[in-house]
């Protein structure tokens, strides 16, 4: 990763995010350095070896792949928040077009070595089409076959139900030898639709139910919610799981020489997800120390910083400012390292000299801001975070 010199501090702005014309009440993140800022070394970019990218384009009939997500060959990615975002004339819609005989643009699968494939670009789609073969949708808004309206899969004549049976789709299936990094960065070329997924939603939908289940249960805490002010409540973006997953990465990382490794954040919370998903690499006894480790975190986040934990609070401020990514994953692992009770006595200190560095320290400042990605950013407001707790008195 790339440690060129910092934008100057007026690039620095607490821009927010939005979606669908609405704001998340999260701090918009550059993990990489302005676009009007100086360009990366040449030794920073990051080419592809084409031997490594092994894409197979394969087609399926309707029945073949519901048959297989039935019996989990095809995994849709349970829990993906956004699955059912389309309204019923979108679901009506889809299931006419196909019975119209209109072609569906083509879907995009991760294969694991076992067999088993992730949809990573067409869930909704998918979603909708299993939904209504199961019975569970009933077309409503329909324009062109009204003998549709209100019927089940079931209800249909024969050779409707044969017409959707029969109707193939194009699917690119990732191969398995093609590396983690790779297939992520694939998917995040071909997310070009209405509302592209985020990273988080493309790692969700290249993992498995270890990592899933790991990431919905600790963003369910209430004592997370607390500790981001109901900021994430409703969430539909998975930025929760990402806050989460950002804190497992971090408190598991044994050396920042680990970090430097990776080209970008992304992908070392790929292979981090990864490595959850693996009893091997991540045995359940320390799946259990890293959920009790999130709860300490968020308990003392609360105690040190009230309302403004993991937000830009500095001195003569109490605006309360959106919740940061980067403030929240150094805080939380140099919080999850200390006592409660031992934080008891030193929680004004700490508070007041982390306010300090949100005051005076530029470099600090820019560390959570811009180019939160590159390593002396990170290895900077983890040293700040480590410091300020171990040595206040």
């Amino acid at each position: 990763m790339s440690n060129k010199a910092t934008p100057g501090l007026e690039e620095v702005q607490e821009y927010e995010e939005y979606f669908d014309d609405q704001p998340t009440g999260i701090q918009r993140e550059f993990t990489e350095l302005l676009e009007n800022a100086e360009p990366r070394d040449a030794e920073d970019k990051k080419p592809w070896d084409p031997n490594k990218i092994r894409i197979q384009t394969k087609q399926f009939s309707l029945k073949q792949v519901i048959d297989e997500i039935g019996d989990g060959t095809i995994d849709l990615a349970p829990d993906f928040q956004r699955a059912y975002v389309w309204s019923k004339r979108q679901q009506s819609r889809l299931i006419e077009s196909i019975l119209l005989g209109i072609p569906l643009p083509a879907f995009y699968f991760n294969a694991e070595p076992d067999g088993r494939m992730q949809v990573v670009d067409g869930v909704q789609r998918l979603s909708t089409i299993n939904t209504f073969a199961s019975g569970e949708l009933t077309p409503s808004d329909v324009e062109y076959l009204e003998d549709l309206k209100q019927k089940r899969f079931a209800a249909l004549a024969p050779i409707w139900r044969r017409r959707f049976n029969q109707t193939q789709i194009v699917v690119h299936v990732i191969d398995p030898q093609t590396p983690v990094d790779v297939k992520f960065d694939i998917f995040k070329r071909i997310n070009t639709g209405g509302s592209p997924l985020t990273a988080q939603e493309i790692r969700h939908c290249m993992s498995k139910a270890r990592s899933r289940d790991l990431l919905k249960r600790l963003a369910a805490l209430d004592v997370f919610h607390e500790a981001t002010r109901g900021a994430l409540k409703g969430d539909i973006r998975m930025v929760d799981r990402e806050l989460v997953l950002r804190f497992i990465a971090f408190y598991t990382l044994k050396d920042f020489k680990q970090y430097e490794h990776y080209k970008t954040l992304d992908d070392f919370l790929m292979a981090v997800t990864s490595q959850i998903d693996s009893p091997v690499e991540v045995p359940d006894s320390k799946l259990k120390e890293i959920e009790l480790a999130f709860a300490r975190a968020m308990e003392n986040s609360i105690k040190v910083f009230g309302s403004h934990a993991f937000r830009k609070w500095p001195l003569g401020s109490d605006r309360h400012s959106p919740l940061n990514r980067a403030l929240f994953e150094s805080w939380s692992v140099a919080l999850a390292e200390v006592d409660s009770g031992d934080l008891e006595r030193r929680r004004e200190s700490i508070a007041k000299a982390a306010r300090k560095a949100m005051t005076d320290d530029p470099f600090y400042i820019i560390s959570t801001s811009v180019a939160t990605g590159y390593v002396k950013r990170v290895e900077k407001r983890f040293a700040v975070a480590r410091e300020v707790v171990r040595g206040s008195p």
